[in-house]
């Protein structure tokens, strides 16, 4: 019996790690498992005829919130076409509130949560002919995580340059707008099992050169993160690699060893979200924003680990002042801030309490906040605009050295962005991504002409020329 595993990812250089860790047990259990990918950039007619040339006996659909509109189509347009398929769906898109599917009748079978024991007893049952049942929760495997390897086999890397994996899986914490709240306990793979994995990531081809940890709280363990750091160190590990860890659980041996890392080797990523204690007290999210963001600048100052910082907006409690707040409190800490925007999401227990905070939210995917009592729709479009403009000039590392002239003069970050927003908006009818890059220098060159002293202007002129000449190889003319 043939089982597809399909994904639909939301660009061409990533990668499901879902679908990788069902196969195996499917095929220990006698199953041939095919695996198909495609992005959200995809037709939807060609992944169908990719499907349907498949000819598989069962289907599994892994889901997400920014594929599940495209899943679902798939799904019943196969079921159209093929009704003898059988359908499964899994991932946490499908795995909280599955009344919403209730009408969905092409499906055989919702698996909730984890899916490596799951998958395997639906697939049996089907190959039996026997009853599946509309819904099954899923039952952990420690087994199967805990052993799994790297996952990846020849041919399964796409163009990009990043594959995923998984060293632990769960979380310690219990935020109200994560779906990692809803588990119990953290399971990790033995050191052994890590640096098994980790040397087999350096036989795959070169082009592969980030390694990103899926770890929702990769230093839960600070003897463990230490130790995998420490190893990481010698130069048989070669890749790049990405965490994402909690910044108060750094202790002083975790400073000395990531201090001694080769620039670029390794990026860390903290989840910060709001400065303001009474809006983390109102998520769960029990941390001291001054400690995480004194540990943040101390390894954002040592030079040689590039930090991600990220910012939630539609908190409660936070309303755009105070938002702003946080955003100056962690602009200068970190490399890149990630501004994200609340989404309520199936499961969740802020989702539960939408309507005691005043949350308005979209009904559909990706669940994305609306207003609060303290934000307007407004402002959340003010703050979208934001963000846009953080993405455009600071992200992509081409206007360092402007940026660095002109924050030499405020500490205002979020003030900046705000009016550089406006000021683009005003002047050019364009949605930014539409800009050409020798217009955006030159809004850039005239709205810092409004922010700063006539005095540094000519300095401006030069600062703005110079980063365009670093990254382009046109002329830029800015009268």
């Amino acid at each position: 019996m043939k089982v597809l595993l399909v994904a639909v990812n939301g660009s061409y250089s990533h990668t499901n790690l879902a679908i990788r860790c069902l196969r195996a047990p499917l095929e220990r259990a006698g199953f041939t498992v095919a695996l198909l990918e495609r992005n959200l950039r995809d037709r939807t007619q060609h992944i169908l005829q990719d499907i349907v040339a498949q000819n598989a006996d069962v289907v599994g659909f892994s889901t997400y919130i920014w594929n599940v509109s495209v899943m679902l189509e798939l799904a019943s347009d196969l079921r159209a076409v093929q009704p003898n398929v059988k359908i499964f769906f899994g991932g946490p898109e499908v795995s909280y509130e599955t009344e919403r599917f209730a009408d969905a009748d092409y499906m055989d079978c919702i698996i909730c949560g984890e899916g490596e024991i799951a998958a395997v007893d639906v697939c049996t049952a089907f190959r039996d002919g026997k009853s599946v049942p509309r819904m099954m929760q899923g039952t952990p495997d420690a087994a199967a995580m805990l052993d799994a390897g790297i996952l990846y086999r020849q041919g399964d890397y796409p163009a990009g340059s990043m594959l995923y994996y998984e060293s632990s899986r769960g979380c310690p914490y219990a935020c109200a707008y994560c779906l990692s709240s809803a588990e119990e306990g953290v399971r990790a793979k033995s050191l052994e099992e890590v640096e098994s994995d980790l040397l087999a990531f350096e036989n795959l081809p070169d082009n592969i050169k980030i390694i990103k940890f899926v770890d929702r709280t990769f230093n839960y363990s600070q003897k463990r993160a230490n130790t995998i750091w420490s190893m990481l160190l010698e130069d048989r590990f070669t890749k790049h690699y990405h965490f994402e860890v909690t910044a108060t659980l750094l202790n002083e041996e975790s400073f000395a060893i990531l201090s001694r890392f080769p620039k670029g080797k390794i990026q860390l990523e903290f989840g910060l979200q709001s400065t303001n204690p009474q809006t983390l007290a109102a998520v769960s999210r029990h941390i001291d924003p001054a400690r995480v963001l004194s540990a943040v600048d101390r390894i954002k100052k040592m030079g040689n680990i590039h930090v991600h910082l990220d910012l939630i907006a539609g908190l409660p409690y936070e309303n755009f002042d105070r938002f702003r707040q946080s955003f100056n409190d962690a602009y200068p800490v970190c490399d890149l801030l990630q501004l994200g925007f609340l989404k309520l999401l199936p499961g969740t227990a802020l989702r539960r309490d939408a309507e005691r905070y005043g949350i308005k939210y979209a009904q559909n995917p990706p669940y994305t906040v609306l207003c609060t009592q303290w934000l307007t729709y407004a402002d959340i479009t003010r703050l979208c605009a934001v963000d846009e403009v953080l993405e455009r000039f600071r992200d992509g590392g081409r206007f360092t050295n402007s940026l660095q002239l002109v924050f030499a003069h405020t500490s205002d970050y979020f003030g900046f962005f705000d009016g550089l927003a406006a000021y683009i908006a005003a002047n050019d009818m364009r949605r930014l991504q539409q800009i050409a890059q020798t217009d955006v220098y030159r809004l850039f060159y005239d709205y810092c002409k409004t922010v700063l002293p006539v005095a540094l202007h000519a300095e401006l002129e030069r600062t703005v020329h110079a980063d365009f000449a670093a990254s382009e190889t046109r002329k830029l003319h800015l009268f």
